[in-house]
């Protein structure tokens, strides 16, 4: 390590007359001058007297102008000063200094006229840096050194700089484990007069330093490695024994061979005994998948944390007696930290105090501590309140859900004997809050009522910390508001009982535009184009003003899709929502229609053939409205949806989707009911916290029962059916983010699907309409006509078979599933949740599958799989991602693994 010695300098004030010179020590508060005989009777004079200044000149700078200096220096023609008395002099010359512009400032008295006094700045200007560079380090280091040491260009440049230039690249390295980092600067005068200068680093960074061992003693309660775990920047190599090695200790010697150095050790208890002897056995460390480079800054926070745990255990009075680094022959170091673990405490007695709205009863339910209980003060502020969460379960949220935002709670420890200790909770409620002025900011191109109408904080009304947290999931849910940025700043006025709230959001661009191309399906290549306007508006699309491409503000959904090839296929896509039909009430109102074509590409002898599309194919005509509505009980978060679906297909000379049809019309209609209840949030896209429950139910008519059909007419003119869906969603986030990181969190995601399609009459087949399509990465495909659930199973092709034991690999499916199961379990990290990208990464585990009857349902009788994938959602081109899973039902000797994974793709949005 190198050290930075500062040398204190005593800066000189000389102040020459013209004449002959004579230097005097002064005291603090007098000035240094050099006499002339002419002026000598100013200073020798018994009293002050007033002078004027009657000019001012400027030598020595050559950068600077001349009356800059002058301002600087406080110093003005016409002042008035005393001789002898106040420090006018030394006052100008520290303002100077101050400013780092010069080095040296001299003040010269010219002349005396009368009671003019005539004086010269004479200042040495700091140098300019022209230039710096770095040696010895690599151009990524560099870049990142250039933002730290605080160094620019054509500046005046400083001794501290240099220094602060010097400390800054030390503390770098020092960040990356480089502890024995060693930097020269070098200074070079540039030869052109103008006074500049050019710096180079000549950076050497050494070995990085990394731990050895951590070692705890005098820890009697608390095991050693559970220590370690609560050291999350500082961790050990992990060891190996593999050859003996010898250990040099800060005495240069073996210490094996020294017995003093041993006998430090025991002294100053670092080892116990038993662990002196398991220390001084010979080793070699190796790192393995640990950051085990030593690093001050988190070893100092690392520490904190260690007396953190043990007062969260108990030991309130738990100190660090002292830590140690000891290095080793290689560089590396050994820390030594000895404890003090002080006595272990329990609560005793709990008493309120000023609690009028609830009672003690209540309240102690709620704080769930009881006589006896471990010590913990982090637990006890936190049940208290005094630490806040969005999860709530705490007494003050309690409070500030009910209008009290003035709650104050103060835990007072009253009697400490033993080890126990009694406390007095000592409650402010205040007075009911209710919400004042509520605005909105920042919203630019969204109307300000799109906005407002999901605001649950309504001026008037009682305030409640849960209506800011449900207000931020609501706004969250657009779509077009940034969930991560939102900020309701909250402004109490504690005079009349209120609160003002401005919400202060961040539009992003939700639009998204798909422009694909593609080859295969047995039609050849094929384009898609398509767009999506989350933020739309159909009420000024007659406004031209208002078309920025199109209209938007009004928080409605339009999304329109065109894929073709020419004859072969082509579809057509439009969809429409309005969330909040009549603006008056959470209704959403939806609108869908979509045309396809499918022609037959291939003639009687399988040879493809495109002329034959005109003679060959299936069309397909749908057209669905859905009108929503947001229920008050259980609560408000439950939606019941009613949809109704008419689809139409036609076949012409075409017989691959019915055995023995291969002209006709098919009409399916049907009523969907969903009950759905989505507490997921805030970010829609990357769900930390809540639920997503669905429940639907999906009916045609009974058309053979009611006389409509007969069982030898054909049942698919007329299709009848009933279909039940169930899908089940948890997130919920692992251990607890803290500062910088509170988005980095791990997210664990649990899912359960379950589907059935069954008949009216028994006489007849369950339908080919509807059915449950199993395997691959859940994207549409051409053969899709019949209204398929497509269900993603990664790391499967798509199969019809329940048996796990039969590979579905190469088994073309010719119908598919009445009944499937799906369970799901991911763990996601996010890597950015910004506004113009949310990307996040995720390891899953997954079993399903499919049968066509319930004789043969078996819910756990599954193909499994697990593997990793990502997603990322770009705002112009929506969710993309890939996975790659391993089926352990596809798995034999003779692939191996490779013949078991299997590598899918999605586009659009997240699979079933």
């Amino acid at each position: 390590m190198q050290r930075i010695f500062y040398q204190n300098t005593l800066l000189v004030f000389a102040f020459i007359i013209t004449g002959f010179q004579v230097t005097a020590q002064v005291s603090s508060d007098t000035t240094p001058v050099s006499v002339n005989p002419a002026l000598q009777e100013i200073y020798n004079s018994k009293y002050p007297k007033e002078y004027t200044i009657g000019g001012i000149t400027v030598t020595g700078s050559r950068s600077f102008d001349q009356n800059l200096i002058i301002s600087i220096s406080g110093l003005a023609v016409g002042d008035k000063i005393q001789i002898p008395g106040t420090d006018v002099f030394g006052k100008a010359i520290s303002k100077l200094w101050k400013q780092s512009l010069v080095s040296n400032v001299e003040v010269n008295l010219i002349r005396l006229e009368g009671s003019l006094i005539f004086l010269e700045l004479n200042v040495t200007e700091r140098p300019r840096l022209l230039d710096y560079r770095f040696v010895g380090i690599k151009k990524g280091e560099r870049d990142d050194l250039d933002t730290k040491i605080g160094l620019a260009k054509d500046r005046v440049i400083s001794e501290n700089m240099k220094l602060n230039a010097v400390e800054a690249i030390n503390k770098f390295y020092f960040g990356k484990g480089y502890r024995n980092v060693k930097v020269e600067m070098r200074e070079e005068l540039v030869k052109t007069g103008n006074n500049a200068i050019n710096l180079t680093f000549f950076i050497t960074k050494g070995k990085k330093v990394r731990i050895n061992s951590i070692n705890f003693a005098d820890n009697f309660t608390i095991a050693d490695q559970k220590l370690k775990k609560q050291m999350k920047g500082t961790k050990e190599m992990t060891k190996f024994t593999l050859f003996p090695q010898k250990v040099v200790s800060p005495y240069g010697d073996s210490i094996s061979d020294n017995k003093s150095f041993r006998k430090y050790l025991k002294d100053m208890d670092y080892l116990s005994p038993s662990k002196t002897k398991d220390a001084l056995e010979p080793y070699f460390r190796f790192k393995l998948f640990s950051n085990s480079k030593f690093n001050e800054t988190k070893y100092a926070d690392d520490k904190d944390n260690l007396l953190s745990y043990y007062n969260a255990r108990g030991f309130r009075d738990a100190t660090l007696v002292h830590d140690t680094l000891i290095p080793d022959a290689t560089g590396n170091i050994n820390v030594h930290i000895k404890v003090n673990e002080g006595r272990k405490y329990y609560f005793g007695d709990i008493v309120w105090k000023g609690n009028t709205k609830y009672g003690d009863s209540v309240l102690n339910i709620l704080l769930g501590i009881k006589k006896g209980d471990v010590y913990n003060l982090q637990t006890l502020n936190r049940r208290l309140g005094k630490q806040l969460s969005a999860e709530g379960g705490d007494i003050g949220s309690l409070y500030m859900d009910d209008g009290y935002l003035f709650f104050r709670v103060e835990p007072i420890e009253t009697s400490v004997y033993n080890d126990t200790i009694d406390f007095e909770i000592r409650m402010t409620e205040g007075p009911q809050a209710v919400y004042g002025n509520i605005t909105v900011s920042g919203n630019d191109k969204t109307k300000d009522y799109v906005i407002l109408r999901e605001l649950r904080t309504i001026p008037g009304e009682k305030f409640s910390r849960a209506d800011i947290i449900r207000t931020q999931r609501e706004l969250g849910q657009l779509g077009f508001i940034n969930a991560e940025t939102i900020n309701p700043n909250v402004v109490p006025n504690a005079d009349n009982g209120t609160v003002d709230i401005n919400w202060q959001i961040e539009e992003k661009s939700a639009d998204q535009l798909e422009l694909s191309a593609g080859f295969g399906g047995g039609i050849g290549l094929t384009g898609t184009l398509g767009v999506t306007f989350n933020n739309f508006s159909i009420k000024n699309i007659t406004k031209k003003s208002s078309w920025d491409p199109l209209p938007t503000g009004d928080g409605q959904k339009l999304s329109a899709r065109v894929q073709s090839n020419g004859k072969a296929y082509r579809s057509y896509n439009f969809s429409f929502t309005e969330p909040w039909l009549g603006g008056k009430k959470r209704n959403s109102f939806s609108v869908n229609y979509y045309n396809t074509k499918y022609s037959n590409a291939y003639d009687q002898f399988g040879r493809y053939c495109k002329s034959c599309g005109d003679t060959s194919y299936v069309k397909t005509v749908g057209v669905g409205v859905s009108l929503g509505k947001q229920l008050k009980w259980p609560d408000d978060y439950f939606n019941l949806i009613y949809s109704l679906n008419v689809q139409q297909y036609k076949l012409r000379n075409y017989d691959r989707l019915f055995a023995g049809l291969s002209d006709g019309t098919s009409t399916n209609i049907s009523l969907k009911l969903t009950l759905l209840r989505n507490s997921a949030g805030p970010n829609p896209i990357f769900p930390t916290s809540g639920s997503n429950f669905m429940l639907s139910g999906q009916f045609t008519l009974p058309y053979s029962l009611l006389g409509m059909t007969s069982t030898t007419d054909n049942q698919y003119k007329l299709p009848e059916f009933h279909k039940w869906r169930m899908n089940a969603e948890w997130y919920t986030p692992i251990g607890r983010a803290k500062g910088a990181d509170k988005n980095r969190q791990f997210i664990l995601k649990a899912a359960a699907k379950f589907g059935f399609i069954g008949r009216y009459n028994s006489k007849l087949n369950i339908s080919p309409f509807e059915r449950f399509q199993v395997g691959d990465a859940g994207l549409s495909n051409t053969q899709a006509l019949l209204g398929y659930d497509i269900i993603a199973h990664r790391g499967y092709p798509v199969y019809a078979n329940s048996d796990p034991r039969v590979n579905p690999d190469g088994i073309q499916p010719t119908e598919y599933f009445t009944i499937f199961n799906k369970y799901t379990v991911e763990m996601r990290y996010p890597f950015s949740t910004g506004a113009s990208s949310t990307i996040y990464g995720l390891a899953f585990f997954e079993a399903a599958n499919g049968w066509y009857d319930f004789k043969n349902y078996n819910p756990f009788k599954l193909r499994r799989s697990a593997g990793v994938g990502m997603r990322f959602f770009l705002p112009m081109f929506g969710l993309l991602g890939f996975d790659y899973g391993i089926g352990f039902d596809r798995y034999n000797q003779s692939s191996g693994i490779k013949g078991a994974a299997k590598f899918t793709f999605m586009l659009g949005q997240e699979p079933e």
